[in-house]
């Protein structure tokens, strides 16, 4: 699976200190970065093996500045690549060498809270989880919790349909965004639902969310927020088979328990975690779920004797109920390092699919027989009540060949999810890593379809150009 990046535009490239000078006129000095080391930092997102050093960045401080930059670049015909946070693990802030990236980073401020109504508008560089902080001291959340969400920006939930660990029960960004501000590539600034529920007319929400800012730059959100839960309990289940565990999650679900968080994680997941958190982890076993459950005290041993109970058919070798706050934290720092804490030990690629929760059992063993067919490992950690896999293809990139490998390993995980009737994103996007494996899902007439959407906003195909749609498929267009 190679990633080829389209030819630079030399006629941009030529005019670079032409479109520099107009772009000085648009935003303050310091928001406009045009030096080469500079310009480095943005050259790569969370799929660091590709990078492209861009044109120019530009981070605006409002939706009037990227509302003049946008004109700028269509009148112009420079392309613009939005950019939150950088975490993008698909490559989808990757940028190209005619390209500017526009970065809404700074555009990070809680503009209004409305608990009664429960909703909280925000500009859409703020962190996720700098939501929830805003809004804690009156025992609220917003709910969709990426690993990242330290880091990574609302805008970038939107752009990607973000999840989390406790997506199962919350849903997804799509399932908690009300509203948006968007900024068209002409310029024009336009407004799609706002502080309350199913917004009448077309569902512009449903199009934007997921959309990989390929349509425009969203500037604000409108996010539900929940009162949070009375408390919660997470608990860890051991099994001496993979199967044993994929199978019990699918039978939690089937008795109807939904569960905040049902988290999977495999033996060489579980040992580096727990090599970097100290949480508890059984290193005996080969396979462990993570199920919290929430509400009253009395509510939480209710649906915690009745997990128990369905998980042992399973036979698990392990169970273990958190008994303190402390204990709830280490396990979820573990869950939640799981990325980080591989990194110290391997090169990786992350995966991200989904499949039927039935499909589990089955679907493991594959991978695993995939990934030691290239003579690679895999951890596996992911959203396993959802069936959103995360699998983490281990390689060395100092070994020639490697990589090229884990590749290969990657598409042919990503080939097996459609197979088995799930799909080759969960909540990463497409960017650039899954592109040209858009075709194994889509026939050429959905695909044709959605780049027929995709022109009704940008016809010049100037915003965040060369991801999500084939190249080949894209001229033809």
């Amino acid at each position: 699976m190679s990633i080829a990046f389209p030819k630079p535009d030399g006629a941009i490239l030529s005019r670079r200190n032409e479109i520099l000078a107009g772009l000085a006129r648009l935003v303050a000095p310091e928001a406009l970065i045009s030096s080469e080391d500079e310009r480095r930092a943005f050259e790569t997102d969370g799929l660091t093996a590709y990078r492209q050093i861009p044109l120019a960045v530009v981070l605006p401080s409002s939706t009037a500045e990227v509302s003049a930059v946008m004109r700028f670049c269509q009148e112009n015909g420079v392309k613009v690549v939005p950019r939150g946070a950088g975490t993008s693990l698909s490559g989808g802030a990757i940028p190209q060498e005619d390209a500017i990236v526009l970065g809404i980073a700074k555009m990070n401020r809680v503009l209004d809270v409305d608990f009664a109504n429960r909703t909280a508008r925000v500009e859409a560089g703020i962190t996720n989880l700098g939501i929830s902080q805003a809004v804690a001291y009156e025992g609220f959340f917003y709910a969709p919790d990426p690993s990242s969400q330290l880091a990574c920006t609302i805008a970038g939930n939107i752009a990607m349909n973000s999840g989390g660990a406790h997506c199962l029960k919350y849903g997804v960004t799509t399932n908690n965004l009300l509203g948006v501000t968007m900024v068209l590539l002409d310029g024009t600034v336009v407004t799609f639902g706002g502080e309350h529920l199913d917004s009448g007319g077309y569902d512009f929400l449903g199009l934007i969310t997921g959309s990989e800012g390929q349509l425009g730059v969203v500037t604000e959100a409108v996010v539900r927020i929940l009162r949070a839960a009375e408390g919660a309990r997470p608990a860890l289940f051991g099994f001496e088979r993979v199967e044993d565990a994929g199978a019990c999650t699918a039978a939690i679900i089937a008795a109807g328990i939904i569960p905040v968080a049902l988290e999977y994680m495999d033996r060489p997941a579980i040992q580096i975690c727990e090599a970097f958190a100290h949480a508890g982890y059984p290193l005996d076993v080969e396979a462990m779920l993570i199920v919290e459950v929430e509400g009253s005290d009395a509510e939480i041993d209710d649906m915690l004797r009745r997990i128990v109970a369905i998980a042992e058919p399973f036979r698990p070798k392990t169970i273990k109920v958190s008994q303190s706050e402390a204990e709830s934290a280490a396990i979820w720092k573990g869950r939640k390092s799981a990325f980080g804490a591989t990194g110290r030990v391997a090169d990786y690629i992350c995966m991200d699919g989904t499949i039927p929760t039935g499909q589990l059992p089955y679907v493991l063993r594959r991978i695993d027989e995939i990934a030691k067919s290239y003579g690679l490992g895999v951890a596996n950690v992911f959203h396993a009540g959802d069936g959103n896999l995360h699998p983490l293809v281990m390689f060395d990139t100092n070994k020639p060949g490697e990589m090229e490998k884990a590749e290969a390993v990657g598409e042919a995980i990503l080939k097996l999810c459609v197979e088995v009737g799930g799909c080759l994103t969960g909540e990463h996007g497409v960017g650039i890593e899954k592109r040209d494996l858009m075709t194994y899902q889509f026939t050429a007439t959905d695909l044709a379809q959605q780049m027929r959407v995709h022109g009704v906003f940008d016809p010049q195909w100037l915003l965040n150009p060369a991801k999500v749609f084939p190249l080949e498929g894209r001229l033809a267009a």
